[in-house]
């Protein structure tokens, strides 16, 4: 395995440090320290807006080791403020990635640390938590301080970070003479939301997270979607208002963080995960068809499960088992149905509101990275802006 000369460290919260190299860029980053079980799609992670003030820890052992590309961004910038890795690649034999991994990092000016144990580090994330960590590579640095640094960062917990990775003015994306108009809220969009979107026929129009319902509703849109994003959703205030004045004015699909900032705007709670979602393996049941989807997330905050499910847990019960119709709960905005549960821990992966035009996942149907399975929740956005479109012409 390939060992550099630059010395390089991850120092948790808690006191545990682990020593490796650096590579990439040298230097010093304070964040929460996570970890991705993705074995592929390296690039995307990094660039995913929802890590913005997070660090990942890839738990497959070799990273790098089919280049990098600007075609696999998910945002303009590195997101994720330090890669740990087991083993560092900087290959670029890849026919559509003519860059090597550690030269795109560190010409984007990315601390990296490789040659720890990243089993023992997301052991240690697993048993006590996502923490704040310090991860530094460089021939001066001292743990002692890194230690130090860690203690005057803010907690995850009631921050808002999307004011913080939001588009400042609204931009178009796709086709304007697609058939649909959508306006996407930026709390941290992936490219890859704008690509399907595009491809079942929508011109999108993003906006940023601050803007209000009724100049979205100025621009006459065929429905809103509402984004994936970082930080914790109670803190976002703004949006969750913003979202309760659209509710019943036109058709609205959430996902990630836009699927629990819905979820507040109805009445319900969410609450941060010991550890988090992040990788492209997670096993969803849909149950208003049966189905279990192999999903693609990335999230440290989720939305309160129901009675049923946590009865149901507490009896040891086959969560794929539960009849979907036992999982319809009142809201502020009338009878909302559970569609879709995290079979490793039963959080809940998606909602349909009865009484209103709309619908949100927690999990990633875009993938970038990941498996297709849901790509069809693109499709029941599409339909549900038509059903609206049918109505409007009906009352007209």
């Amino acid at each position: 395995m390939y060992r550099g000369d630059v010395p390089g460290y991850v120092v948790l919260k808690d006191g545990t440090v682990f020593e490796g190299f650096g590579f990439a860029s040298a230097g010093q980053v304070v964040g929460e320290v996570v970890f991705n079980t993705g074995m592929t799609g390296y690039q995307e992670i990094v660039t995913d807006p929802s890590y913005h003030g997070q660090m990942v820890t890839f738990t497959y052992p070799m990273i790098g080791n089919y280049g990098a590309s600007d075609h696999l961004l998910e945002s303009d910038i590195v997101h994720s403020r330090a890669t740990i890795v087991r083993e560092i690649k900087n290959n670029a034999w890849n026919a559509t990635c003519s860059e090597g991994w550690v030269d795109w990092l560190e010409a984007r000016g990315i601390v990296g640390v490789a040659g720890i144990d990243t089993r023992a580090l997301t052991r240690r994330i697993r048993e006590h938590g996502a923490m704040t960590a310090c991860v530094a590579a460089g021939p001066d640095v001292r743990v002692r301080d890194m230690l130090a640094a860690t203690h005057v960062f803010p907690s995850m917990a009631g921050r808002d970070l999307a004011s913080e990775v939001t588009c400042k003015e609204p931009y178009t994306w796709g086709d304007e003479a697609a058939p649909y108009r959508v306006v996407a809220y930026d709390y941290g969009i992936k490219r890859s939301i704008l690509k399907n979107l595009t491809a079942v026929g929508c011109h999108v129009t993003v906006v940023p997270a601050f803007w209000k319902a009724e100049q979205v509703l100025d621009l006459d849109p065929d429905g809103v979607f509402l984004s994936n994003g970082p930080g914790d959703p109670a803190a976002v205030n703004y949006a969750v208002e913003t979202i309760r004045e659209l509710l019943g004015r036109v058709p609205v699909f959430g996902i990630c963080l836009g699927h629990q900032l819905l979820a507040l705007a109805i009445g319900f709670a969410t609450y941060k995960l010991k550890f988090g979602h992040r990788g492209i393996n997670h096993p969803v049941r849909n149950y208003e068809t049966g189905r279990i989807e192999i999903t693609s997330q990335n999230h440290g905050f989720a939305v309160e499960p129901p009675a049923v499910v946590l009865e149901a847990q507490a009896a040891e019960h086959d969560l794929a088992s539960l009849d979907g119709a036992t999982m319809v709960l009142d809201s502020d905005r009338g009878a909302v149905r559970v569609t879709h549960l995290n079979l490793n821990d039963g959080t809940v992966e998606g909602l349909r509101l009865l009484d209103v035009p709309a619908y949100s996942v927690q999990y990633h149907p875009e993938a970038g990275p990941g498996p297709h399975d849901s790509h069809y929740l693109f499709g029941q956005f599409v339909e549900l802006m038509q059903q609206g479109a049918k109505r409007t012409t009906c009352v007209g």
